[in-house]
């Protein structure tokens, strides 16, 4: 009979073990998703920043070439003709 309390002390020993190191790496779970969704955030602001400086550097490079840069002269002269066309099918989508 003792060896059955033993057996018994022995399995509610491991028990007990089992769930604290069930509830020790449920709480580093959560943790660590909680780590992702801050850097998930922190990547999606750095993407929304870098557009936004991308979006300045065309406008400044636009702005360095309408100046009398030569540099970029062709490549403004397309983008202003891209713009013109989007603006004539605007008025043609309008006119219908």
């Amino acid at each position: 009979m003792s060896s059955i309390v033993k057996v018994v002390d022995l399995f509610e020993n491991k028990l007990k073990t089992l769930l604290e190191n069930y509830n020790f790496l449920k709480e580093e779970n959560e943790i660590l998703y909680n780590k992702i969704a801050v850097l998930e955030n922190q990547i999606a602001e750095e993407k929304e920043f870098k557009n936004v400086i991308e979006k300045k550097y065309q406008s400044l490079k636009i702005a360095k070439t309408i100046e009398g840069s030569k540099e970029d002269r062709r490549e403004t002269k397309l983008k202003i003709n891209t713009l013109i066309r989007e603006i004539d099918n605007c008025i043609t989508q309008l006119s219908e």
